[in-house]
């Protein structure tokens, strides 16, 4: 094969069809939008309307809520800092919070804080300094040796169940 034999897959590109050039093309004249009306001219966007009745997205009921307020932590799992240990970007033993894993590459974004979850193992000891944790992360790092300190309160203990 040489570089001048390269070809696309046939019906790989499709060229743009040129409506409005003459009736032999077979979209001449009114180019495919049919007679009059609001829709055959430029610029209609009449995306949910649906003549004067009440739209469907209307229609139906409404659930849910977005609390403007909300916060939004930065997740980081076990297994992620179990990862890092292991690549030498912190230190076993060392005491880790947002800008420590923050300069080792393992969250971007801060936020309103880390919150460390259980997904994954933790083998060595870190005392770490975060938002929030689950029960099952702050766990297991109590188990590898470790300690975890949460800056976050939250507002309201979840029901034992």
């Amino acid at each position: 094969m040489k570089l001048n034999e390269i070809s696309d897959n046939p019906g790989a590109r499709k060229a743009r069809t040129r409506v409005g050039r003459g009736i032999g093309s077979g979209l001449g004249k009114t180019a495919g939008r049919g007679q009059k009306g609001q829709k055959s001219r430029s610029g209609v966007a009449i995306k949910g309307f649906e003549g004067g009745q009440m739209p469907l997205h209307m229609r139906l009921p409404k659930r849910g809520f977005n609390a403007p307020n909300r916060l939004t932590f930065a997740v980081v799992n076990l297994g992620t800092l179990q990862a890092a240990v292991d690549a030498g970007r912190i230190a076993a033993g060392s005491a880790v919070d947002a800008e420590v894993l923050k300069a080792a590459g393992i969250v971007t974004h801060v936020r309103d804080g880390v919150r460390l979850l259980a997904r994954g193992a933790l083998s060595a000891k870190l005392d770490l300094t975060v938002a929030g944790a689950s029960r099952a992360a702050k766990a297991a790092v109590e188990k590898a040796g470790g300690s975890v300190t949460e800056t976050h309160a939250r507002t309201a203990a979840p029901a034992e169940a």
